[in-house]
């Protein structure tokens, strides 16, 4: 007798999970273009609708349904009210905008202090005349208002604005958009015309007069008055001394006197600037301690770059271009804090590492900056090369001291790096 084998449970759910694995994935997709369609074609006409017209508009529905449902008068009157602001806000949003607007920014790169100034151009390209119209600029996370008067066929609107600028940052001024709204706030219609664009607030500088930054013999430098027995700019002769090179030996002078004479040289020397901003943020004691940090380290770099000395522009966590002016103040403008435990010590390292010819490293930090960090820092640098410390110090005098080979100079506003910069030098 045969006997009829039943098939296991978990066969049957795998073949019933194989049936529904079509399904579901069309289910998903049907999800998905539903979501595209509401998203893409029913989001532009919700989105006019605001907050407190939502919930006039909830408030309209649920009395319609219950008045009509349950007969009650007062309701169905109450919701024949609710609607007809909604019916008279639609109609202050309908029509098309038949004009042009643009944006004009006089220049893209400010200091801090200074107001970026712009102006926005609103033209009718139409044959009929304009309705008054509210033009909206987003400046940062703030937004500025402009009311634009009726205007005739092709005649224009121009408006100026200023921006006052109160802190280093890269400030997005734009979108411009037009807005047309009801009276009551329940709808409000955008239409957006010129895309934003970017302002570079760069930190505050100080004007440096001509500062010694340090030099080292190179074959490609300017001539100085300390001599050398071995270069390319001559200066004199004199009596050979054992251990001078005899390649240098000027043999007619020789014969001349019957005395050996080498030729002497003046030591050609470069100037190449390190200047390295500690931005541990631990180091500094708030955000105008910070500040002042970034000051004095674009101080530095660009007096360095007009001097038109190699310049290397560092920071804990980056290394700043050093090309132009201009791209070396976005870098700084785009300088933070960072959390590092060895900083300072890694920043030295980094120093020595990118310019180990430099002549001078100018090291910029906060009041934190410890003397058992400055020492290590210190340590990492090229042997022989001059090293100063700017202290920046919220609020305090001019100060300066020794800790081995580095100079340490306290500043407490921008203002005082000159004066600052001319101590160290003497």
């Amino acid at each position: 007798m045969s006997s009829v084998r039943t098939p296991r449970r978990g066969g049957r759910v795998r073949a019933l999970a194989g049936a529904l694995g079509p399904a579901r994935a069309r289910l998903g997709r049907a999800l998905r273009a539903g979501r595209e369609l509401v998203v893409t074609r029913l989001g532009p006409p919700l989105g006019v609708i605001s907050p407190i017209g939502w919930t006039l508009l909830a408030a309209a529905v649920v009395c319609w349904v219950v008045g009509l449902r349950l007969h009650l008068t007062e309701l169905t009157v109450l919701a024949a009210v609710l609607t007809v602001p909604l019916l008279v806000a639609g109609v202050f949003i309908l029509g098309r905008s038949a004009y042009r607007v643009t944006m004009d920014l006089s220049s893209t790169r400010v200091v801090v202090g200074e107001r970026a100034l712009g102006t926005i151009e609103v033209m009718n390209d139409s044959s009929r005349a304009m309705l008054p119209a509210r033009i909206e600029l987003a400046v940062g996370g703030a937004t500025a208002q402009f009311l634009v008067p009726r205007l005739a066929p092709e005649r224009a609107h121009e408006e100026i604005f200023a921006i006052p600028t109160r802190r280093r940052e890269v400030l997005v001024v734009g979108p411009v958009r037009s807005v047309r709204d009801d009276p009551l706030g329940l709808m409000r219609r955008q239409v957006t015309w010129a895309r934003a664009q970017e302002v570079y607030v760069h930190p505050r500088t100080a004007r440096l007069d001509g500062f010694e930054t340090g030099y080292l013999r190179d074959l490609e430098g300017t001539p100085s008055s300390a001599l050398s027995s071995s270069d390319i700019a001559f200066h004199a002769l004199r009596e050979y001394v054992s251990g001078d090179d005899r390649r240098h030996v000027h043999w007619r002078t020789t014969a001349r006197t019957g005395r050996l004479m080498v030729r002497q040289f003046e030591e050609t020397r470069r100037s190449h600037v390190v200047v390295a901003l500690g931005n541990v943020g631990v180091h500094f004691a708030g955000e105008a301690e910070f500040e002042l940090a970034v000051s004095v380290a674009a101080s530095l770099a660009a007096q360095t770059l007009r001097e038109e000395k190699e310049l290397t522009a560092l920071s804990v966590d980056a290394r700043l271009s050093a090309r132009t002016y201009r791209s070396l103040m976005d870098d700084y403008t785009l300088a933070a804090t960072v959390r590092a435990r060895h900083g300072l010590r890694d920043l030295a390292r980094t120093a020595s590492e990118s310019a180990p010819s430099a002549s001078a490293v100018m090291l910029v930090v906060g009041s934190g900056a410890t003397v058992t960090e400055l020492a290590a820092a210190t340590s990492e640098l090229p042997v022989g090369v001059i090293a100063v410390a700017v202290r920046c110090v919220d609020g305090a005098s001019v100060r300066r001291s020794h800790l081995g080979g580095l100079e340490i100079v306290d500043v407490g506003a921008i203002e005082h790096l000159p004066r600052a910069l001319r101590a160290v030098a003497r």
